[in-house]
């Protein structure tokens, strides 16, 4: 069946190869870059054009548009053109010598999240660094010393460190967690299909009859070519992240793969699972899928899970792709003893007894085929 029918070769090797090559060149250098913004400048001054010329000298935002007046501005984010734009007050260049703190205002269209907080991120920086240079000057001027003058605008130094990610590289947060995730949707639908199709068009007796009677050596027989080109898989895509794509790996790369071919182990004891609760494949394949999308949301990697109501975080266990999450965090972030992934690991290794619970009911569906067809 594995070489028989296209639906196997394209929902594996087609899908996984284009999630590949699609996330992990959607950052070429890991973080958003030149994100289009626009400047009010209603000063119009040579202080208010040199901060424009700084914050458009930033690697992060790119300045498609300096407008007169904030409708115009308005409008360019509207159409989707600029994720934010800043206004530069009149007046900017004489409050400042006067000491009288004008105020800058920067609007954002958080529809578009990344865009719109890298950009924030930046203008906020650049607007800080702005006036601690204008103060510089300012006490320069007054014949203090420079460590004097850093210490005035600075009092207390902030030193920022990025845990097990220096060049805070956002794909190592997303895509290291959205591949694995990929990976188990899709041995969640195909092994689920791989058994329900014998159900569905009610080739399971044959199939019993091959394995000689026995319910374990047909599922044995079934599930393990399936794991060989899952695990395959998935060391190979853990390979491309590490070797070729410089992703950080501060613990045992060893251990990551162990936790990669638990989850896939996971992920098939829960699709057996199904098709023995729910022995029609239309149904079950529903089922599987509306299981497999909820756990993108509920692992953790997108909205961490302390953020989430109680209940919610006690639903987070449920799901395979949350606890190897926590393997990934340990081996590729935080680099700790395995110890720390070994719990992780023990419980992916209990979902595979799962599928224990439903034997009885599922051998006697595939003998007996007393369920609907379609």
């Amino acid at each position: 069946m594995l070489l028989r029918r296209p639906v196997y070769i394209f929902s594996t090797y087609f899908v996984m190869i284009f999630s590949c090559v699609f996330f992990l060149t959607l950052f070429k250098t890991g973080s958003p870059e030149k994100m289009p913004i626009a400047v009010v400048d209603l000063d119009h001054s040579s202080i208010s054009r040199r901060v424009v010329h700084e914050l458009n000298a930033t690697q992060a935002v790119d300045i498609v548009a300096v407008t007169d007046t904030y409708e115009d501005a308005r409008k360019l984010m509207q159409q989707g053109r600029v994720y934010a734009f800043v206004v530069v007050p009149d007046r900017f260049y004489a409050d400042l010598a006067s000491f009288k703190r004008p105020e800058v205002v920067f609007y954002t269209n958080n529809a578009y999240t990344i865009g719109a907080n890298t950009a924030s991120k930046q203008l906020l920086t650049i607007m800080t660094l702005a006036s601690a240079a204008f103060q510089r000057e300012v006490l320069r001027k007054k014949g203090l010393p420079d460590y004097m003058i850093m210490k005035r605008l600075q009092p207390i130094a902030i030193e920022e460190h990025f845990v097990g990610n220096p060049s805070s590289n956002y794909l190592v947060y997303l895509v290291g967690i959205l591949l694995p995730g990929i990976l188990g949707l899709i041995v969640l639908m195909i092994t689920i299909y791989s058994i329900g199709s014998e159900l569905k068009w009610k080739t399971s007796r044959d199939w019993l009859r091959a394995a000689q009677g026995s319910f374990t050596r047909a599922m044995v027989g079934k599930l393990l070519p399936h794991l060989i080109l899952y695990c395959t898989l998935g060391i190979t895509m853990n390979i491309v992240m590490v070797r070729m794509m410089h992703f950080p790996i501060n613990g045992s790369f060893l251990w990551l793969n162990v936790g990669m071919v638990a989850y896939i182990l996971a992920m098939q004891s829960i699709a057996v699972t199904f098709v023995g609760i729910i022995p029609i494949l239309r149904v079950a394949l529903s089922a599987g899928a509306l299981y497999g999308m909820l756990a993108f949301s509920l692992s953790g990697f997108t909205f961490p899970k302390m953020g989430m109501l109680p209940f919610v975080q006690a639903l987070t266990n449920i799901f395979p792709l949350r606890h190897y999450y926590l393997v990934y965090v340990n081996e590729v972030l935080f680099g700790n003893p395995i110890t720390q992934s070994l719990p992780s690991v023990a419980v992916l290794i209990a979902f595979t007894g799962l599928q224990m619970l439903i034997m009885r009911r599922l051998y006697r569906a595939l003998l007996y085929q007393y369920f609907p067809k379609d």
